[in-house]
């Protein structure tokens, strides 16, 4: 019996009408599927049961990594590495979907990563992600409520986002403290074009960085008091950055960069 390992955020989901609910989600035939931190193989098994043409999995542990090349021989690729070392844009050949019951100390790190390295080729077609529920909550906020920053804006920036169900702790070994959700992501067709993505990382850190400030002072050190902009945009510097939608920061951030270039 294998015991997860605590440092790399390890629980096993175990559930198997959680398992069947999500290789229910979209249509994986014949398709090429990547899966992240397969774990003991549970969710893995469910995916081949879809038939899929290729199966790709991202495991970090040596050990869990040598457990699924025994168990699954060559219905699959095992990659014995960090998903966040891993190029997925170079790795595939065609559109991809991606499973993954996210390890919870970095799944925000692998999401962002993916988002902010997007080009204007998406390298997959669907995500289908587990997180601990208090982040998923966070990607999925809007405007004007607290869960609402930085994850909410850089994630809806250019993905379409739904939360198919909360998970609780039983459906997992060893169980987690905490409840988790299940969302699906797909790329969206429209999106405000931003010439460098790490510019959005900026423009919201500096934003977000007090959060219970109002906008003036984040709004002077990018903007340097640009009253034009203000005018544009329609900002009431005495607002905090939560007031401000999604739409609008993606459009400050466009300004940033004009203002830079």
């Amino acid at each position: 019996m294998l015991k997860a390992k605590k440092s790399l955020g390890q629980n096993f989901l175990i559930d198997v009408d959680i398992l069947e609910k999500i290789t229910n989600l979209t249509n994986i035939e014949n398709k090429t599927v990547l899966e992240i931190g397969p774990g003991t193989g549970n969710l893995t098994s469910y995916i081949l049961k879809k038939n899929p043409k290729k199966l790709f999995v991202i495991e970090k542990d040596n050990e869990l990594a040598n457990k699924l090349i025994d168990k699954f021989k060559d219905k699959l690729t095992v990659i014995n590495d960090d998903v966040l070392k891993v190029d997925e844009t170079n790795l595939f050949k065609e559109k991809v979907t991606v499973f993954g019951n996210l390890p919870y100390n970095i799944s925000t790190e692998i999401l962002s990563k993916w988002i902010i390295n997007l080009k204007d080729f998406f390298w997959f077609d669907c995500l289908v992600f587990m997180f601990q529920k208090e982040v998923a909550d966070r990607i999925i906020a809007e405007f004007n409520t607290s869960n609402y920053g930085r994850l909410s804006i850089i994630c809806n920036w250019k993905l379409n986002i739904k939360k198919i169900c909360d998970i609780k702790p039983f459906s997992f070994s060893p169980k987690p403290k905490i409840d988790s959700s299940l969302l699906i992501f797909h790329p969206k067709t429209n999106f405000i074009k931003i010439n460098n993505p790490t510019n959005l990382e900026k423009v919201t850190r500096i934003f977000f960085n007090q959060r219970r400030k109002m906008l003036k002072k984040p709004y002077n050190q990018l903007f340097n008091g640009n009253q034009n902009i203000l005018n544009k945009l329609k900002i009431d510097l005495n607002l905090r950055p939560q007031n401000l939608s999604i739409d609008t920061y993606y459009k400050l951030v466009c300004e940033y960069e004009n203002l830079s270039s």
